[in-house]
């Protein structure tokens, strides 16, 4: 199979400071807010794959998109180690956590396991791997022509990066659970993951469903940036970063006669949909 459509996306973000990256980030999570309210009107579905290696810092990222949308209506899954018949039908133990309409996932890992960590360690057997890199394209262009819709984000991070936030892990009462001996051995094969990640881009990347590719050295640069890319494909195609502008909360509704003025965007959004549940 030829190489297909990678993206990899130059971040507008380099040396952001912590005060615009507030701004910054509050600004796309308003336009996030906005694809999701979208996603429940027009009862779409809405799939956020992100892969990459060990402390690439993807649960982080993936807590900053979901932190003002509405639970109700989003899912973050991180599944464990598959049981044997998991790993017997692979892709069905992911189809079965795929948006509901009106609902977005996160996947924090997904089927690109086989792709990556599952050979580098021989977690699979050899033919398993081959099957998924034979099937995985048709499986996902099937879905997107049946209405999913379908991002995959593989966050890059080099070799000094990973060993310093898993230094920073160890020594941080509050996260030294996050690192395993597990993390280590995976490190010890850094090269072999490498190949695996390359033959992933090579065959598993289109036109329909293509790899999105952020560096992820610098956390806050690479969580605004997989924002903004999201935004402008399912939002605002033409969102400028890092304008400086503050976000007016200027909005209002009216729920039973009675009308609500002022409100940010995430209370109206709580409200029209309280409202239109009929609570």
């Amino acid at each position: 199979m030829k190489s297909r459509k990678i993206t990899t996306i130059d971040t507008p973000y380099v040396g952001i400071g912590e005060a615009d990256y507030q701004k910054e980030k509050r600004r796309l999570q308003i336009e996030l807010l906005k694809i999701q309210q979208r996603v429940i009107k027009n009862g779409s579905r809405l799939a956020i794959v992100f892969e990459g290696r060990d402390a690439a810092g993807k649960g982080s990222t993936i807590k900053r998109f979901v932190e003002n949308l509405m639970p109700k209506h989003l899912n973050v899954v991180a599944l464990g180690v598959p049981t044997s018949a998991e790993s017997k039908y692979w892709f069905h133990r992911y189809q079965q956590h795929f948006p509901h309409e009106g609902n977005i996932t996160f996947f924090d890992r997904s089927w690109y396991n086989r792709a990556l960590i599952e050979p580098t360690m021989g977690y699979c057997a050899e033919n398993r791997y081959k099957y998924f890199m034979r099937k995985v394209l048709k499986w996902e262009h099937d879905l997107i022509d049946r209405g999913l819709l379908l991002t995959k984000f593989y966050l890059s991070i080099d070799r000094d990066t990973q060993l310093y936030r898993f230094e920073d892990r160890l020594k941080d009462p509050l996260t030294y659970w996050k690192f395993s001996e597990n993390d280590l051995f995976a490190r010890k094969k850094w090269e072999i993951f490498t190949h695996f990640k390359e033959q992933m881009f090579k065959h598993t990347s289109s036109e329909k469903s293509p790899w999105v590719v952020i560096s992820a050295n610098k956390k806050r640069e690479a969580r605004l940036t997989a924002m903004l890319y999201l935004v402008r494909v399912y939002g605002r195609s033409v969102f400028e970063p890092l304008t400086g502008e503050d976000v007016e909360d200027n909005y209002s509704i009216r729920i039973n006669g009675i009308r609500f003025t002022e409100l940010s965007l995430q209370q109206l959004a709580v409200l029209k949909d309280l409202r239109d549940s009929g609570s």
